[in-house]
Formats: C-alpha cells, structure tokens, sequence
C-alpha cells in the first residue's frame, strides 16, 4: 500500500513474537496492511477509522482476481493525466534531470497530480483508482483531507515504479488466498463487535502519543488512556494481544503507557520510525508490549 506508518521494515524483528497458531487475527489499526499481509492465520478481521483507506483496501481486493485489468486501468490514467512511469518508461527529460537532481520527480509529476486532485475534489471522492494514485504520487504517501473533505497532500518526489508494480503483485497474490472482513469503525466498536477466544490473536499499531507525524496529530493523553483500558480489558477475558508503541521520543516520555506497560512483557524494537517535519532520524525507544509472553 506504500502508507505513512507502516510496518514493513519492522516485520521481521515483531513476527518472530507473533504466536505461531492463529485462528483470528485482528487489527484495530490496519493501516497499510503490511503486517495482515505478512502473517498466516485462518481468517482476518481488520478495521481502521480512515474510510477512505479501508475503501482503497476493499477496491485492490476486489482487483486482486484480475489484476492485468487493474493495471490496465491505473496506466492509462497515468497517461492520461502525463504523470512519469519509471516501470514503463523514463519520460523525465534529462534537462529537468539535471535543474532539480534530487527532486525531478516532484517538478514533473506536478502539474498532473494538481489537476488529477482537483478533478478527485469536484466530482470524483467515489473513484477508488484515483484516489490510490494521488497516494501514490503524493508526498509521504499520505491520506489526508481537510475540514471540506478536499484531497489536500502536495505531490512526492515519487513515481510508478517497479517497486510499487511488485508491491501490488504481491498484494494481489496474499489477498485473494485469504478470508479477510473489512471494518470501518473506531477501534474499540470494532473490538466489542467480534468475538473472540484465546486462540485469536490483537495486534495494535495506534497512533504514537509522543511524535509528530501527522498520522499522530490527534491523539491525545485522553485516547491513549482510552487504549490502556481497552487493552486491560482484553487482557482480562484472557485474549492474547500486542500493542507497539514509542515511549520516548526528543527528550519526551509517554509516562502513562510506559507505567502500564510494565506489567507485561516489554520488547525493544529497533525502529525506522522518521518524523515527516524533517525526514531525519531521532533518538526515541520503540517498544512491543504482549501479554502471552
């Protein structure tokens, strides 16, 4: 999916404390997915407050049966709205190149993602491709709309790459051999809403209460405490649960979950976490919480 906070580069080093026997996994806070994507278990149950990205989920699984009609589609937008195609073919004269070395593909793709947002905007918030190449195209990899509802990232300095042709090969191929139920709910609605026993397993990726993203923006002391309860509730029917989260971050601490976190079991990750305010690494501690270990 190519989503701001995702988990890819962490999966390896979080798996491994995954339990090994799965019949529901769940996600309150599927973001992109790479994590679902990634682990084996007999069926799926993932939610996220954002409609939009759960749509985008629902629209490539649906592709996912018939995937040279997907890509037919998603390249003939990109012709048509004269956006770079590195997969296809290097259209990026060799002039803006060299005038903007680093970010050529900002200065390119531009003028078409304005005018591809613009039509989204006006008339078009139903179009599930459009709306994954503005994710694509746009800076971060972000979903973000603004009190209108308006589409409202800048362009990346990003383009259709091999990288996100086989991500989406991938995608395809894992989704159409899973039982997977979709949920576009807050996160302890969702959680009410199923039932669970203990050979199901929780993994939460909430927002962290101490950086500053904006992912991140509008989490607060409240909802985090709102969480540690509804963990402590789930540890309480017996339910097996991991939760990631940051507990310091320049100099900041989250008190409160650092205090909770205490009574389980608590792993450092080494974590790629990047601020997007300044695209550079900083000195915080990652940690996974679990409660079976």
């Amino acid at each position: 999916m190519f989503y701001v906070g995702d988990k890819y580069k962490l999966l390896k080093e979080i798996k491994k404390y995954f339990p090994s026997e799965i019949n529901k996994f769940v996600e309150p806070f599927v973001g992109g997915g790479s994590v679902f994507l990634n682990i084996k278990a007999e069926s799926y149950y993932l939610n996220d407050i954002d409609s939009y990205l759960i749509q985008i989920h629902q629209f490539l699984c649906k592709k996912a049966h018939h995937p040279e009609v997907f890509f037919q589609e998603i390249e003939f937008w990109i012709k048509k709205y004269g956006f770079s195609c590195s997969f296809k073919k290097d259209i990026v004269p060799k002039e803006l190149k060299l005038q903007y070395k680093k970010t050529y593909y900002a200065h390119f793709n531009k003028t078409p993602f304005e005018k591809l947002k613009a039509d989204f905007n006006q008339s078009e918030k139903s179009d599930m491709l459009k709306l994954y190449l503005l994710l694509i195209y746009g800076f971060n990899r972000m979903l973000r709309f603004n009190a209108k509802g308006d589409f409202n990232v800048p362009v990346g300095n990003v383009d259709f790459n091999k990288n996100v042709y086989q991500a989406l090969q991938n995608y395809f191929e894992v989704v159409k051999n899973k039982k997977i139920e979709w949920f576009n709910q807050d996160y302890r609605n969702f959680l009410k809403e199923l039932y669970l026993t203990s050979r199901d397993f929780i993994y939460l990726d909430p927002p962290y209460l101490i950086t500053f993203s904006e992912y991140n923006k509008l989490w607060t002391q409240i909802q985090e405490k709102e969480l540690i309860k509804t963990l402590n509730e789930l540890h309480q029917k017996g339910l097996r649960f991991a939760v990631s989260n940051v507990i310091s971050y320049k100099g900041k601490t989250n008190e409160v979950f650092k205090k909770w976190a205490e009574n389980f079991t608590i792993i450092p990750i080494k974590s790629n976490y990047i601020s997007y305010h300044d695209n550079s690494h900083k000195k915080f501690e990652e940690v996974l919480v679990c409660n079976y270990l």
